[in-house]
C-alpha cells in the first residue's frame, strides 16, 4: 500500500480543546494578557456573557529522518463565547456556546514527516471556520444534555494527563483519526448532534449519536476542503454513537479517573484489502473495487492516576489509553499512548509540568497482507517518544519546548527514523 498517498486527516487537540488549546494550566486561565479590557470582561460577565481568545503558536522542525528535514511554523487562535442563559435569558441551568478558529500556517507532519502520529495537535488546513455551536441544558441535579454542532474530542477518550503533551494523538487518538470519515467530529471538524451526561458520585455516563462525517463525501475526500467554513451541518451521511462509563475517586488520597467506552458507526467502509471480485486489490487482474463493510466499531479504556503527591502543588501522575478496531476495514487496528507526568517539577515553579509519552499504532493486518500482495513494503507499528516541558512564563503565556522521536515512521514506509523539536507558545488574552 502506497502510504504516501493517504488523506491527510484533521485530529483533534484534547479535552475542552486542552482548556480551550488545553495548553494552559489550569491556574493561568483567570489572568490574560488584555486584562479586564477596562472593564467590559466583569460587565459581560455580570450579563452571563464569556469571552476568551486563545492562541497557540506551534515551530517544530524535522532534524533527522522522515521525508526531508526542515521547520513549519502552524498555529491556530481560538475564539470561544458562552452564554449563560441562567443570567441572561432567566432560564437556569442552560449555556449557549458558540466557537470559531483561525488557523494559520504550514503543518509540519503531511510535509517533512508522513507519520501516523502527527507531530502538532493543531495541525489543520489554514481556515477561518466554525467550531462549535450548541446548548447545554441541566436538567435535574445529575443530567444534562447538550444538542448542537459538537467536537466529540473535548468530551470523549479523553485523557487528563496526555493533554500536557504536543504530538497530535496525546489528544484524539490514532484509531479514530484514521479510521473514522474525515478523522470523525474532532478538531478542526464538528458534526451535529446530541450528547447525554449523568453524574452521581463519583460515576459519570457519556453517551451521544452524531453525524459521522463532519463534511461528508466519500471516504478518501479532503474532509478540510470540503467544509472550509464549518457551516456545512451535514446529515446525509451515516450516524456515530458512542458511549463511556467513567470512574473518578477524586476524594482519595491519590485521586484517579477510570474510563471504558466504545464507539459504532453506521457508514460503509472499504475493505483493505479485497475486492468485491475477491481478488485482491493489488491483483491486477481483479477490479480494483474495494468490498465496502456496513458498519465499523471501537472500544477504549482510558486511565489516569495520581501515584505520589509530596504537595498540594506536586504530583506525579500516570495515565494510559488503549484502543482496538477491527482489522478488515481499518487502516489502524490498535493504538496505544502513555506515560507520566510531573507537576510543579520544581519547588519554585508551581504551575509548570513536564511528561514523558509513549505512543504506538499498529497498522491492520488487512493493509500488511496487501503490501505483500503489491511486493511494497509491509507496514505494522509506529513508535513515538515525546519529551515535554511546559513552562508558565507569565500569567497569560505559556512556553512549551518539546522533543519527539519516531521509530518507523508510517508503519514502515521506508523512512528512516525522525527527530522532532521545537516550541509552543500559548497566549491567553
Amino acid at each position: 500500500m502506497d502510504h504516501a498517498r493517504r488523506v491527510w486527516r484533521p485530529a483533534g487537540l484534547s479535552a475542552a480543546a486542552m482548556l480551550i488549546c488545553g495548553l494552559l494550566p489550569a491556574g493561568a486561565q483567570a489572568q490574560n494578557l488584555l486584562g479586564n479590557i477596562d472593564g467590559l470582561r466583569p460587565e459581560l460577565g455580570a450579563a452571563g456573557i464569556t469571552l476568551s481568545v486563545n492562541d497557540s503558536e506551534n515551530l517544530l522542525g524535522n532534524l533527522a529522518g522522515g521525508v526531508k528535514q526542515g521547520a513549519a511554523l502552524q498555529g491556530v487562535t481560538t475564539a470561544d463565547l458562552q452564554l449563560d442563559t441562567g443570567k441572561a435569558l432567566n432560564l437556569p441551568g442552560g449555556t449557549l456556546n458558540i466557537s470559531a478558529l483561525q488557523i494559520h500556517g504550514r503543518s509540519l507532519s503531511p510535509y517533512y514527516l508522513d507519520n501516523l502520529q502527527a507531530a502538532n495537535g493543531s495541525e489543520a488546513d489554514d481556515a477561518t471556520r466554525l467550531w462549535e455551536l450548541w446548548y447545554d441544558q441541566q436538567i435535574g441535579p445529575v443530567f444534562d444534555l447538550k444538542l448542537g454542532q459538537q467536537s466529540i474530542d473535548n468530551e470523549f477518550i479523553v485523557s487528563q494527563y496526555s493533554g500536557l503533551f504536543v504530538n497530535t494523538m496525546a489528544g484524539w487518538p490514532l484509531i479514530p483519526s484514521e479510521d473514522l470519515y474525515a478523522g470523525g467530529p474532532a478538531y478542526p471538524l464538528s458534526s451535529l448532534g446530541v450528547r447525554g451526561r449523568y453524574t452521581s458520585g463519583g460515576v459519570t455516563v457519556l453517551a451521544g449519536g452524531f453525524d459521522d462525517n463532519p463534511p461528508g463525501g466519500a471516504f478518501s475526500d479532503d474532509p478540510q476542503s470540503a467544509d472550509g467554513g464549518g457551516a456545512r451541518f451535514n446529515l446525509n451521511t451515516g450516524a456515530l454513537f458512542i458511549a463511556e462509563l467513567q470512574y473518578a475517586n477524586a476524594q482519595a488520597k491519590l485521586p484517579g479517573t477510570y474510563k471504558l467506552g466504545f464507539w459504532y458507526d453506521s457508514g460503509a467502509f472499504p475493505d483493505q484489502a479485497l475486492g468485491t471480485d475477491g481478488l485482491s486489490l493489488a491483483n491486477p487482474a481483479g477490479n480494483g473495487v474495494p468490498i465496502m463493510h456496513r458498519g465499523n466499531e471501537s472500544v477504549y479504556a482510558v486511565v489516569d492516576q495520581t501515584v505520589t503527591q509530596p504537595s498540594s502543588a506536586q504530583s506525579v501522575n500516570l495515565f494510559g489509553r488503549i484502543m482496538a478496531a477491527p482489522a478488515n476495514q481499518n487502516l489502524v487496528s490498535f493504538s496505544f499512548n502513555g506515560g507520566v507526568t510531573v507537576t510543579a517539577p520544581f519547588a519554585a515553579r508551581a504551575n509548570d509540568s513536564a511528561g514523558l509519552d509513549f505512543g504506538l499504532g499498529q497498522v491492520s493486518p488487512r493493509v500488511a497482507e496487501l503490501d505483500r500482495a503489491s511486493g511494497a513494503k509491509v507496514q505494522n507499528t509506529e513508535e513515538i517518544f515525546e519529551l515535554t516541558y511546559q513552562a508558565q512564563a507569565t500569567a497569560w503565556l505559556v512556553l512549551q519546548p518539546d522533543f519527539q522521536y519516531v521509530v518507523n515512521p508510517g508503519g514502515g514506509i521506508g523512512l528512516r527514523n525522525e527527530m522532532v523539536a521545537g516550541l509552543r507558545a500559548v497566549t491567553s488574552f
